[in-house]
Order: structure tokens, then C-alpha cells, then sequence
């Protein structure tokens, strides 16, 4: 099974988000970056579906400047066949957009099989896995928290209100993977060195005008300071009538 797996490069979790000049977009000026955390449960489950099969292979691909390398060395080291870079200088947020530009790349490659993580960290919106597989063609599941494959079916778990639902797929799919679904594996040294030979192929993206446009970007208010109602106690009844008054939380 030949297996595409659709990474991201977002800035680290702790990194201090500064508005650039002009107001739409984020000053990336010393901001540090890692591969999506959703998109490691992506590439984990292609690696363990490809050793179950004994066959096929893993592709990572990413759109993003050629910085982007670093994350999809990562990916090659952790044990991905082959990496593709769709280059570009532009800030793509929009997902209708990034999900065109993949859809048109993938449509060219052998793939039976498209992993995404649940989401990327940075926009959180959520968007590429549907909007990719309705471009392809492809059956799609969102949001996959347990995978199981047998006699050339998915059986797929995901969390719903209140419940968990349990659905099943055949290939050509694609299925974006949920925190739990696995325990991703880091690269060993031995991985990092094989990924030297491996390929990183780069290609430019041929990105489609956004249908979403940014109007304005605003960092959330700064939050207030806290205050003492009291102490031990004597304090419960103080603390109850600022909770259901003040903070609306009873």
C-alpha cells in the first residue's frame, strides 16, 4: 500500500506570537519550529501499517519554505520512504486552498492511503482532511482515535458527543489521526543517519487564490489580575458568590 502522509511545520508550543506590521498576518522573526504534534500520530500510523503489511511504501509531503527540510528530515528519520517539499514563500492559511494544492500533487503519485493529523496546531481549523478527500475522490474519516486493518478494510474508532462510533473504509481513503491513537516513535540515531540518502524531492506548489481572507489579527486580551477573598474557611461563601457573579462559572 502506498501511503501519503500530509505534514506541517508550526511554531513551537511555547512560542511568544507577535502581530507583524499590518495586522494580518504573525512576525515570525525568531520563531522556533516543529512538526505538527497531530502529524506525528499521522506518520506513526503509516509506518505501522506499512510493517504490517510488509510491503508498500510511506511519503511525507509538506507545503512551506525550503526551512521546511527540517521537519520532513525528522519524518525520514523517524522511518518515512521518501519526502516532498511544495515550496513557498507565502503564509497559507487558508485550507480550501492547501487542500487544492495537495489534492493536484497527490493525483499525480501512486497512493491508496492519506493520513493528516486531526488538525495543525498553529490555525486549529480543522479543515484539510475533509476538503482534501472531497477533491480526490477518496472515502474520508475524521478524527481517527483507534485503526484497525483487515482483509483490506479500516475499522476505524472516533470520538463523538457522548459516545464513540465505530466505522469502516476501504481503500482509497483518507483518515485524519486523533492524540491516542498511537505512541509516535522519535528518530534514532541509525534513522537520522539513513535519512541522509533518502530522497527530499521539491517541487513549487501551485496554490489556487484563497478563498478566506484575513481581515485583522489581535492578541487576546491580557487576562486579569487575580484576587484574595479570603482565607481557610471562612472564605467559601466569598469565593462562591465571586464565582457565580463575577466569573458566571456557577
Amino acid at each position: 500500500m502506498d501511503i501519503v502522509v500530509c505534514i506541517k511545520r508550526v511554531p513551537v508550543s511555547d512560542a511568544v506570537v507577535k502581530i507583524a506590521a499590518g495586522g494580518k498576518s504573525i512576525d515570525l522573526t525568531g520563531v522556533q519550529f516543529m512538526l505538527n504534534a497531530y502529524d506525528e500520530f499521522a506518520l506513526e500510523q503509516a509506518l505501522k501499517i506499512k510493517e504490517q503489511l510488509n510491503a508498500g511504501s510511506v511519503t511525507v509531503v509538506t507545503i512551506g519554505p525550503k526551512d521546511a527540510q527540517k521537519e520532513l528530515r525528522d519524518a525520514l528519520g523517524r522511518g518515512a520512504d521518501r519526502a516532498v517539499l511544495l515550496t513557498t514563500d507565502q503564509w497559507v492559511f487558508d485550507g480550501a486552498a492547501t487542500a487544492e494544492a495537495l489534492a493536484n500533487w497527490i493525483k499525480t503519485q501512486p497512493c491508496q492511503l492519506v493520513l493528516c493529523g486531526r488538525q495543525a496546531t498553529d490555525s486549529d481549523n480543522n479543515q484539510l482532511p475533509a476538503n482534501l478527500a472531497t477533491r480526490l475522490g477518496f472515502a474520508c474519516i475524521t478524527e481517527v482515535g483507534k485503526l484497525a486493518l483487515a482483509d483490506g478494510v479500516f475499522t476505524a474508532e472516533r470520538d463523538i458527543e457522548g459516545a464513540r462510533e465505530v466505522v469502516t473504509c476501504r481503500t482509497p481513503a483518507v483518515l485524519s489521526c486523533n492524540k491516542g491513537l498511537n505512541e509516535p516513535r522519535i528518530a534514532n540515531l541509525k534513522g537520522i543517519m539513513a535519512a541522509k540518502k533518502k530522497p527530499l524531492d521539491e517541487a513549487a506548489a501551485v496554490l489556487p487564490a484563497p478563498t478566506l481572507e484575513i481581515v485583522s489579527l489581535a492578541l487576546p486580551a491580557p487576562r486579569a489580575a487575580g484576587r484574595i477573598v479570603g482565607q481557610g474557611a471562612a472564605a467559601v461563601p466569598a469565593l462562591i458568590e465571586a464565582l457565580r457573579k463575577e466569573a458566571k462559572a456557577l
